[in-house]
């Protein structure tokens, strides 16, 4: 593989291993549902536009999520402490039980895809992981690189 293919494979590839363990665990909630609940643990609290922007959505669909998540208590809203026009969502403790535990239901269940692996197929893959979560962090304080 050359370096061109190298980073558009990691990433279809992380899709498709989401897919994988939701199907085989049976997850039924819909991706973008952990997809905001990780933002908002990862950032705190965010506006519904920044939420479908970094989701890649609607904010009427972000709002229509929000709504349902909020429903099973697992995100709150809340006036914006820097615009008081405006509100924000925060995950909840139960938001941050749920993704914890959707976390280690996905570690559990994609774990015997790779239980094969060499040492140093495990040291590549964790020398991969720190990698591309350092490149993320621009996303997760706003900065850009």
């Amino acid at each position: 593989m050359n370096r061109s293919e190298v980073i558009p494979s990691l990433v279809l590839s992380g899709y498709a291993l989401g897919r994988i363990a939701a199907q085989d665990a049976g997850n039924e909630a819909p991706a973008a549902q952990w997809r905001v609940l990780s933002l908002l643990d990862q950032n705190g609290p965010r506006r519904v536009g920044e939420l479908a922007a970094a989701a890649r959505t609607t904010q009427p669909g972000m709002t229509r999520l929000i709504g349902g998540l909020e429903r099973d208590g697992l995100v709150h809203r809340s006036p914006d402490p820097d615009d008081s026009r405006a509100i924000v969502v925060g995950i909840t403790p139960d938001g941050s039980d749920a993704l914890s535990a959707w976390r280690t239901e996905f570690r559990d269940t994609i774990a015997p895809r790779f239980i094969d692996l060499s040492d140093d197929d495990w040291a590549a893959l964790t020398r991969a992981a720190e990698i591309l979560a350092a490149r993320t962090i621009a996303d997760r304080t706003g900065e850009s690189r």
